[in-house]
């Protein structure tokens, strides 16, 4: 494609240095040009439906009180009043405030595939991107995790990490590093690539995402 080149990726050990293999990554998943439109959609359609959707305030009708009427209609010299709980008192219902709404929104499954495509293009194009061999923990370590990320010259930097298959030890030692976020290779979301600064992919994982993704 114009303006894109065969992108391939040195693989890095778990100490930083490299393995001195090189995998070349599906064009068809890292070398497209991104959608801008599609990743919006998949984005907004994602923190949308992260929504509750339960707010709720009062109106005048549904706040407790405020069935007398304060004093008469005339002659006192204030202003008439019917109810304590009109809006423009104080502790009185809102109008037109929030109701419980549903904030789901759908798209395509065509739309969300390009939308990722799009997303790891966009972090390829930016050099974002870094695989490193496969590892596991034998028991949840958050410091084994963190000395992983300082080695790949990652610590600090919002990361996220994404595996060949479900890994209890890895996600549990990644959990409470703030700046990391770990998903499986075929569970990440558009919003999880976009919302990151670098992108570190276990080797056997780009596999699982080029079969999702490619062509």
């Amino acid at each position: 494609m114009n303006g894109w080149c065969v992108v391939k990726l040195d693989v890095y050990k778990t100490d930083g240095t490299l393995t001195g293999e090189q995998v070349e990554l599906d064009s068809s998943v890292f070398e497209i040009q991104p959608n801008e439109h599609a990743i919006w959609l998949a984005v907004t359609a994602e923190l949308a439906n992260r929504r509750q959707g339960t707010h709720k305030t009062k109106t005048r009708g549904e706040v407790r009180g405020g069935g007398k009427k304060p004093w008469r209609q005339k002659g006192t010299g204030r202003a008439r009043a019917g109810s304590i709980r009109s809006p423009l008192w104080r502790g009185g219902g809102r109008i037109f405030g929030p109701v419980p709404h549903l904030y789901k929104k759908q798209i395509p499954q065509k739309l969300r595939q390009l939308a990722r495509r799009s997303a790891l293009s966009y972090l390829a194009k930016e050099n974002r991107i870094r695989l490193v061999e496969d590892f596991s923990f034998e028991m949840p370590k958050t410091k084994q995790m963190a000395t992983l990320l300082k080695n790949l010259q990652l610590a600090g930097k919002k990361t996220l990490l994404l595996t060949a298959g479900p890994d209890r030890n890895v996600y549990l030692s990644g959990r409470n590093i703030p700046f990391l976020a770990v998903r499986e290779a075929t569970a990440f979301s558009t919003y999880d690539v976009m919302n990151t600064e670098m992108l570190l992919i276990q080797k056997n994982a780009l596999s699982k995402i080029h079969e999702v993704l490619g062509s």
